[in-house]
This record gives C-alpha cells, structure tokens and sequence, in this order.
C-alpha cells in the first residue's frame, strides 16, 4: 500500500511558542563523541540529524536554536568527523552526526565513523526520531538510501527534513517532493510527513521546534 508524505502543517500559535521559548532557553555543545563508550549518560530523550556532507545539517541546528555559531558549518564534504552533542537545557540532546557520502578522508576513517554510526543508531535507546536530511535540489540520492536502511534496519523512526527550499523557484519543488515521496515508500521506519525547511530564511523552522518539543 502507497504511504502518503504530506508537508507537515504549521503549529498552533501557543505550540509554537512554547517550542520557541524551549529552543531559546540554554543550549550548549557537550562533547564530540568518537567511540561509543564516550557518549553522554542516556539521562534523556534525543533526536539527531543525518544528512549527506553539506547538505545543511549545521546552518539547521544553528537556525533551530538561534545560535549562528553552535554548530560548525563548513563547505568541505566530511569536516563533521564526531558525533556531536548538544544540551537542549536539561530537556534533550541534539545530535548532529558525521555527513556521509564525499567524505574526503581516508577509506579507514570512513569505515570507523560508518561503524560509529551503526553503533549509534542500533544501541541507544533514549533516540527518540531521526531527521534525515535531503537537499531539496537534488532530492533523494543513492547514498541517502543507505542510512535509511541503516535506519530502518535499527527500527529508528526518521522523518525527512527538506533543506535549501529557497533555493527553488515555487514550481520546482513539487516533483522534488513527489520523487522524494517514492523513494520513502521503500523504507518502512520513514515518518509519513515532510518538512520542508530553510535555515537562511526561516522556512519551516517553528515547524520543526515544535515536532521536536513535543516527541515523547
């Protein structure tokens, strides 16, 4: 059966801002994490982001908390070679994790984040969602299916998060979303709703706080 993928729906205006007033409160890097015994205490829920090298991951954290610097936006592919962890007050962790795909790095170090990775995603247990990011551009690429597997093989949730959608004219990105909505019928732990974002212009950035704010 065809699942449907529709844009997720604005927030209420109190949803909203109490997802505002969430992501403005303390929010402060923690540590990167190269192995697994170096992760955070599994004290409290966590969502993390994935994404090929520049798809945006960075530029939407920082947009997501206000915070320009947070996280470390770069424009060479593979620069994020952590898995980084940052505190959402006492509330959560946001977790950016490696870009994949076009990493200029040695075979050896890509296998050991890929293995990282795997270890993540199939071994903690307070991840709540993952947010997958797919450049709206381009769409749904070959190496995207890979960590969607990987996360329908872990049984993590992930929802699709669009980037760059200014970077499209307002025609353009109806049949990128139609692609992206049947590449998603092959991944059974796809989240059945899209959201469409830019970090530059604000785009859909409440929308996301607020599905955030409110994951069990």
């Amino acid at each position: 059966m065809k699942v449907a993928f529709p844009t997720a729906p604005d927030p209420d205006p109190d949803t909203a801002e109490a997802a505002r007033q969430l992501f403005a409160g303390p929010v402060d890097f923690v540590k990167g994490v190269v192995a697994m015994d170096g992760l955070p205490g599994a004290d409290r829920p966590e969502v993390c982001f994935a994404g090929r090298s520049n798809v945006g991951k960075s530029s939407l954290i920082n947009a997501l908390t206000g915070r320009k610097g947070l996280a470390r936006a770069s424009n060479t592919p593979g620069r994020t070679q952590e898995i980084n962890y940052f505190a959402l007050g006492d509330q959560a962790y946001l977790v950016d994790l490696p870009g994949y795909g076009f990493a200029k790095a040695p075979v050896a170090v890509v296998a050991k984040w890929q293995a990282l990775l795997k270890s993540y995603l199939a071994g903690r247990q307070t991840l709540r969602r993952a947010f997958c990011l797919i450049d709206s551009r381009h769409g749904v690429k070959p190496v995207d299916h890979e960590i969607m597997t990987l996360l329908d093989r872990s049984a993590v949730p992930f929802q699709v998060v669009m980037t760059k959608a200014d970077k499209l004219g307002p025609n353009a990105m109806q049949p990128v979303l139609a692609q992206v909505e049947t590449e998603l019928q092959k991944h059974p732990a796809a989240f059945p709703q899209l959201i469409v974002t830019s970090s530059d212009k604000g785009q859909g950035i409440a929308t996301l706080r607020a599905i955030i704010a409110n994951l069990d």
